[in-house]
């Protein structure tokens, strides 16, 4: 099945169909084990899959592409392939991710086909017809250079010293867009320079594993000496949602994700939860009660103290803002994603700042429903999926936004003219366009430099070889005998 949702809609309805064969036929109907499995599954259920059924009864396992290739269960004879997958793809105009569904390839078919008769002779159901995989289907499945943000890759690309990305020879080119838009954002975060070169902060930010914009709240966490909070930040960042909502419990679990909740910030949440889980000793009782995910912290603390290897590596010292003044976390955080900047423009209504698409807030959000939303947020991202939800969204000062982002942000003061506001943005784009053709300059004189150097390389060996052609030959006497 392609998701989390369907796989808890196809358990109940197989549990149902077993409940009606039972009531409707007089013989006896063997026992059916009906198991899920998913990434956000807690790790005791997930294992359940690989134990031996008991006597006389079969199981039956719904997954999704995780069975793929992720994992091999014994004992599997039949294999019922729907032939859909979800896919994450990135939309660079919209600066978006669309979890969406798509038909898997080809290549994904047969490996689904290979998950039957792993250790005996097995059978594969598909549910489309031979049609539709010879030429509806991909052969392969479509590379991930060119359905993600590219954000790091050119970060890395540009401390190699590549110049010119759109030339360089990629084994799978992604399209331009993705490219441009991606040096674009690090210009925006002040990682690239007017001119496409690496800034001090730049070469900074290469040194870290994470997203370009992560690590620039990292590096913003020294000035603003909250570094401790902004890591742990990010740790819980770098992990899949720690909260389990089983479909059973839903109350419950919502219950417990509330005492978390800091209501100014999702970012917050997470760093609030990292902290009392600290509190208890890092405990696993603990986790299960409150309806978190153990795996996910412990992958989570990994993470922190990796990245705090990282910034020893750098010098930089681990700061700490204390536990009550966390309006620095949240200006770290507004340094990093000014970008995916919202205002309020209706109840739990969001439009972007920047290209007025409309964004919501998530049910699930620490900000949804209560009672009161803040008239600025940023989010870490927007994932597309029966709408536009904001994922982890935090409520800014508009002035911050001014101070952290002032090429998409100004703040209006009622004394100056728009003459004036006018003349300024002349300033700065004449500004540009010096640097610019400085740039060009430097180009020409370099390459004037590289010609006259070839030149007398070339006048040196042409030299050499009319020297050794010159020495005569001299012919050997012959001895009379």
């Amino acid at each position: 099945m392609t998701g989390q949702d369907e796989i808890e809609a196809t358990c109940y309805a197989l549990a149902e169909r077993i409940e009606q064969l039972v009531s409707n036929t007089k013989k006896g109907v063997p026992k059916l084990i009906i198991l899920p499995i998913y990434s956000q599954l807690p790790a005791d259920l997930q294992a359940k899959i690989f134990q031996k059924a008991e006597e006389g009864a079969r199981k039956c396992i719904v997954a999704t592409n995780i069975a793929e290739t992720s994992l091999t269960v014994d004992g599997i004879l039949y294999v019922i392939d729907t032939g859909y997958g979800k896919m994450k793809v990135y939309n660079p105009r919209m600066g978006m991710d669309a979890l969406q569904v798509f038909p898997v390839s080809r290549a994904a078919a047969d490996q689904r086909a290979g998950r039957a008769g792993r250790t005996g002779p097995g059978t594969c159901y598909r549910l489309y017809t031979d049609s539709a995989y010879q030429n509806e289907m991909l052969p392969n499945p479509v590379p991930e250079i060119q359905r993600t943000n590219l954000g790091n890759v050119v970060l890395l690309l540009k401390s190699l010293k590549i110049e010119n990305l759109l030339d360089f020879d990629f084994m799978d080119p992604p399209p331009q867009d993705n490219i441009l838009n991606s040096m674009y954002q690090l210009w925006v975060l002040g990682a690239l320079n007017n001119v496409g070169g690496l800034t001090e902060l730049g070469w900074k930010m290469v040194e870290f594993p994470l997203d370009p914009p992560l690590a620039k709240m990292l590096l913003m966490g020294q000035q603003l000496e909250c570094v401790n909070e902004v890591l742990t930040i990010v740790s819980m960042l770098s992990v899949p949602s720690v909260f389990f909502r089983p479909k059973d419990r839903a109350e419950e679990s919502d219950a417990a994700r509330e005492k978390f909740f800091v209501p100014e910030s999702d970012h917050l949440t997470l760093l609030n939860v990292y902290q009392q889980w600290k509190a208890n000793q890092y405990r696993g009782d603990w986790c299960n009660d409150h309806f978190l995910h153990v795996k996910g912290l412990r992958k989570a603390r990994e993470v922190r103290s990796q990245l705090l290897d990282i910034l020893k590596t750098l010098k930089i010292p681990l700061t700490t803002c204390g536990e009550t003044d966390w309006d620095v976390v949240r200006k770290a955080i507004c340094s990093a994603y000014f970008h995916n900047s919202a205002r309020l423009k209706g109840i739990g209504e969001y439009v972007n700042c920047r290209n007025g698409m409309p964004c919501h807030l998530h049910p699930s959000s620490a900000l949804f429903g209560l009672g009161y939303t803040p008239d600025y947020v940023v989010y870490h991202e927007l994932i597309l999926t029966s709408k536009e939800y904001m994922q982890c969204a935090t409520a800014v000062e508009p002035q911050w936004l001014a101070e952290l982002g002032p090429m998409f942000f100004s703040v209006k003061d009622s004394d100056t003219s728009m003459l004036e506001h006018k003349r300024k943005q002349k300033e700065e784009k004449t500004a540009m366009e010096e640097e610019m053709e400085n740039l060009r300059k430097e180009q020409a004189e370099m390459e004037k430099e590289n010609k006259e150097r070839e030149k007398k390389k070339r006048a040196k060996k042409q030299q050499q070889i009319s020297m050794v052609g010159s020495s005569t030959y001299l012919r050997p006497k012959k001895l009379g005998l």
